[in-house]
């Protein structure tokens, strides 16, 4: 097939493009470079990197004393404490940047301003340099704050060096184009930073939302999580959405490519296309909610949070088991705290046969009685359940409002309050024993020992 003509000339217009923006950014570095090497300008790079050197090492010396003079302070409150540990962390550029404007303003009244233009040019960058260090620190994210400090630094120095137009030119020059659709690499930036300060306020809105939601008594937890979620997604969608269309990005040619890639994300990412369905569905009908406590085959434990994908449950012990939302609503779960916290546990013992059932009856029931966390508006229950080889078989029922706290410790207790109730009372725990008798007379016995005896030597 032969190649498209309009196809050729557009191609090469666009080379001719990027080739003219390219020669212009470099004609401006070149032209930058070259007035540079002028005297003044090379006693001026000079200074500053005297100003350098002095300012690292007042810094060491400065910054033990200025620690130490922060420690002897007593209470100040956390902004002010974390503001001079951020100030200490800059002391070397803040001193540079201290001598670099006091030496511009002291140049610019003794001889001309020509003369104090690189060190005043580097002073103005430093200074950008360090407000957007200190302005980053209100983001929390690490990663982010270090994308948005570096992309800042960047921004500053080529706007002070007047060349962010040919950068900006050169960087829309290279640009993917498949059809009407037209990605370039400062689009992409100008995407990237947009949606992220949306996404930055979207976050703090998902925050401020949450927290509204949390200390809101009238919403249920299980509500209170579908909705967090919820809001979440539309935050997300609608800065994604907005900060693309912000930068001029048209989504209807994303739509082929956004659909051929969601089909081949559909059958990579089943599983976690079923946990978050799975999720969503046992939000809505409130099965398990924050707080629940459940067993789920050998784990025991309270739901501590509901993600999109999994279930966090911390057990007794401190482990922290994130379970799939899909194993929760495929499998069986033994919610304890469903529809109420009450819960009725069972043990199971035994006394001696010599001893009255109607009084051990009495002594289990008032025993559980007098434990802690045993509801007494629930009162216990003692019953026979048979009568065994040994003992006279029992079991003891009691129930709890606060399974959270735990049931072999409150098992553990009651048994310790039997115990003790038996031994004032003189009620005895059988073990069992076997009596072995040995049928024949003793010669035959010998005989027979004697036999196995000549049968070994032999």
């Amino acid at each position: 097939m032969a190649d498209d003509p309009s196809t050729k000339e557009q191609t090469a217009e666009q080379i001719a493009d990027l080739t003219g923006q390219l020669t212009t950014l470099w004609g401006q570095a070149e032209s930058l470079a070259l007035s540079m090497v002028q005297p003044w300008r090379l006693y001026q790079l000079g200074i500053v990197v005297a100003l350098f050197i002095v300012s690292h090492f007042a810094a060491k010396w400065l910054g033990p004393v200025f620690y130490s003079w922060v420690r002897r302070q007593e209470g100040w409150p956390k902004w002010r404490l974390r503001t001079a540990v951020v100030l200490h962390k800059r002391l070397r550029p803040i001193i540079f940047i201290t001598l670099a404007w006091s030496l511009v303003f002291v140049m610019r009244e003794v001889t001309w301003p020509s003369r104090s233009y690189v060190i005043s040019l580097i002073a103005t960058i430093a200074t950008a340099w360090l407000v957007v260090t200190f302005v980053s620190r209100l983001i929390r994210n690490p990663f982010l704050r270090s994308v948005v400090r570096w992309g800042a630094w960047i921004y500053v120095t080529l706007y002070f060096l007047d060349i962010l137009d040919p950068a900006a030119d050169t960087l829309d020059g290279l640009a993917l184009e498949l059809g009407d659709f037209r990605l370039s690499i400062l689009g992409l930036l100008k995407a990237l930073a947009v949606v992220g300060v949306l996404f930055a306020i979207a976050r703090g809105v998902s925050k401020t939302t949450e927290n509204r939601l949390k200390n809101n008594e009238n919403v249920s937890p299980s509500m209170q999580v579908l909705v967090i979620k919820f809001t979440q997604v539309v935050l997300y969608g609608a800065a994604f959405v907005i900060g693309l269309n912000a930068v001029g990005f048209d989504l209807t040619g994303l739509a082929v490519l956004s659909g051929a890639i969601g089909v081949g994300l559909g059958f990579g990412l089943q599983k976690v296309v079923s946990n978050l369905v799975s999720g969503i569905i046992i939000l809505l009908d409130k099965s398990i909610k924050p707080g629940d406590v459940i067993s789920l085959g050998d784990t025991f434990g309270w739901i501590n949070a509901l993600g999109a994908r999994y279930v966090s449950v911390v057990t007794r012990n401190g482990k922290e088991y994130l379970i799939p939302n899909e194993d929760l609503i495929t499998g069986q779960v033994v919610n304890w705290s469903h529809s109420n916290d009450y819960v009725r546990l069972d043990i199971f013992f035994g006394t001696s046969y010599s001893d009255s059932p109607h009084e051990v009856r009495r002594l289990a029931i008032e025993a559980a009685r007098g434990v802690d966390r045993v509801l007494s508006f629930k009162p216990p229950v003692c019953h026979i359940v048979g009568f065994g080889d040994s003992s006279v078989d029992y079991i003891l029922r009691f129930w709890i409002s606060d399974p959270t706290g735990g049931l072999t410790n409150i098992r553990g207790g009651v048994y310790l309050a039997l115990w003790d109730a038996f031994q004032e009372n003189g009620i005895s725990i059988p073990f069992p024993q076997r009596e072995v008798r040995m049928l024949g007379d003793g010669g035959g016995l010998d005989a027979d020992t004697s036999d196995i005896s000549a049968k070994v030597e032999d």
